[in-house]
């Protein structure tokens, strides 16, 4: 995975790139559950980014819950996403709405087209794992 992370000058910060770019590989099936992930040191080397901005984004992913930090063992791919009562699962997958309709406004691109990619990649996703 390490290897498809970059950094773009687009004004987005970096640490939020690293997140997405590690969210993408994620639900890409790039990276599976279980998987160490690459250290933060290895990122930071990689990409030429200060230590902490790794920190930061390796943070929100834990708190999404997307990857599990292991002291002294490392940090890997959650296994499942985190169990949610039902209100706090609303509300996240709200958030992940306006996020992704803000991004997509802002690249230039249409909603509704963005969420008809969606339902035919998981579509294809779904048929794959079979």
């Amino acid at each position: 995975m390490l290897d498809s992370l970059h950094i773009e000058q687009s004004g987005v910060p970096i640490y939020v790139q690293i997140r997405d770019q590690v969210l993408r590989a994620i639900g890409a099936g790039l990276a599976r559950p279980g998987e160490r992930m690459p250290t933060m040191r290895q990122v930071a080397v990689a990409l030429r980014v200060d230590l902490n901005t790794v920190r930061h984004a390796y943070d929100a992913l834990a708190r999404a819950g997307a990857i599990t930090v292991l002291p002294a063992r490392g940090t890997f791919v959650a296994e499942r996403p985190p169990t949610l009562d039902p209100e706090a699962a609303a509300a996240r997958l709200d958030d992940f709405v306006h996020q992704t309709i803000a991004r997509a406004a802002a690249n230039g691109l249409d909603p509704a087209e963005v969420a008809r990619r969606i339902l035919a990649k998981a579509a294809r996703r779904r048929t794959a794992d079979g």
